[in-house]
């Protein structure tokens, strides 16, 4: 029995992703294919267009078997604790073979010596790092410098490394590798090359697009779309907005986001994830001097404080964590449960497979762990229900808005 793990969005799931997951079985020789996905809220800081039942179906319709959550506070994180929430749920649950990811570059010998500096931080590395970051630059753009700075000082030539280390997508895979060397996993990595346009290209490029010019169609015009999502993607998306679930964008929530800030305290701000250096006070500037989510993004962005940081910050005003509250999930193992939000016949025998193996507990109704013995558990939990309470306050229909929603949606199943 061969499993293949996958992680993703689908924000919606679209052409180029049914493309990756047909090649990632092919390649992989996969019996069963289970996804770790993004829930109501994604990794650069904004809510799903439409929410994570709706998306785990869509995966379902296209081959996936099993749909798993990533919580909250994963999803909407920086690379390396995205990549580290998913892959732990993945190595946890006991049955993943292989993990395949797109990427730029399809070499995974580069993506492992780039993963194991990384893993080992040598000195010469963690000094640059330091120095650019002391100069004001992003992490990102810090770690790229210290990573081709170390290469070079050994002799390597960095031609091959450059488009790995710079592009986005790549950076993903980068993590997700040494996530697996860090939990010393028995799971193996594999990457298939993407083809078209880059993940955050706004323009349509054929039938093959990404999903961030996918979503600005959809905010702009909402035609075009059957030409590059599958067709019963396409059925779904139009389901949910047709019922007023969706589309769901970041300014639905402006006026939600700014009271919430014009009401927190300095110090209460100063204690949201990624809030540091002051930008407590940047923020609540910024809060009290917009009247729109884009123009409240202008005002505090910088050259450091990029757009996806800024937007992580403030969409997680939603989800109610506390730096407090993700430094103890973290300290103490990370996700502590594998919630299913789908399934087929397939995915049935891959979970009762897992029910005997996994390392942390299989959640398909929620209600029944609300009084976990596990605390942390507990508080994931309730974070996630109140992300999703918040979410829902997004929908045009006012019927769909009522809160506890985590409770009474049941696992989606697709015969």
């Amino acid at each position: 029995m061969r499993v293949l793990g996958l992680i993703v969005e689908y924000n919606p799931f679209h052409n180029g992703h049914l493309y990756h997951l047909e090649q990632a079985k092919s390649l992989c020789n996969a019996d069963y294919v289970l996804c770790v996905m993004s829930g109501n809220y994604i990794q650069r800081g904004e809510p799903a267009i439409v929410n994570k039942w709706a998306r785990a179906k869509m995966a379902l319709q296209c081959g996936v078997d099993l749909v798993i959550e990533l919580p909250v506070p994963y999803a909407m994180s920086s690379a390396e604790f995205f990549a580290y929430g998913a892959v732990k749920i993945l190595n946890d649950i006991g049955v993943v073979d292989y993990l395949c990811f797109g990427s730029e570059t399809a070499d995974i010998n580069t993506f492992d010596i780039i993963a194991d500096i990384l893993v080992s931080e040598p000195e010469s590395y963690k000094n640059v790092l330091k120095q650019e970051l002391g100069k004001g630059k992003s992490f990102p753009s810090a770690r790229e410098t210290a990573l081709k700075s170390f290469l070079s000082e050994k002799g390597t030539d960095i031609s091959d490394f450059e488009a790995v280390i710079g592009s986005s997508n790549n950076i993903l895979g980068i993590e997700y590798i040494k996530a697996l060397k860090r939990l010393k996993s028995r799971i193996n990595p594999v990457t298939i090359k993407r083809i078209n346009n880059s993940y955050n290209s706004e323009e349509i490029t054929g039938s093959i697009s990404s999903a961030t010019s996918i979503r600005k169609l959809i905010q702009t015009q909402k035609s075009q779309l059957d030409a590059v999502l599958p067709a019963n993607c396409l059925n779904i998306l139009e389901e949910e907005f047709n019922a007023g679930r969706g589309p769901i964008f970041p300014n639905n929530y402006e006026l939600l986001i700014l009271s919430n800030i014009r009401r927190m305290t300095k110090e209460e701000i100063r204690m949201l994830p990624y809030v540091s250096e002051g930008m407590e006070n940047r923020i609540k500037d910024a809060a009290e001097n917009s009247g729109t989510w884009d123009e409240l993004i202008e005002k505090i962005c910088t050259r450091r404080y990029t757009r996806t940081r800024v937007q992580r910050i403030l969409t997680g005003i939603m989800t109610g964590l506390t730096s407090v509250d993700f430094d103890n999930l973290n300290k103490f193992g990370g996700p502590q449960y594998a919630r299913v939000l789908g399934l087929n016949n397939k995915g049935r025998q891959l979970l009762s497979y897992m029910n005997k193996v996994s390392r942390i507990p299989i959640i398909t109704k929620t209600a029944d762990f609300t009084n976990s013995c596990n605390l942390l558990l507990r508080k994931m939990l309730k974070i996630e229900a109140f992300a999703t309470d918040m979410y829902v306050l997004g929908y045009q229909n006012p019927l769909y808005r009522k809160a506890g929603q985590e409770f009474t949606q049941n696992v989606i199943v697709i015969k």
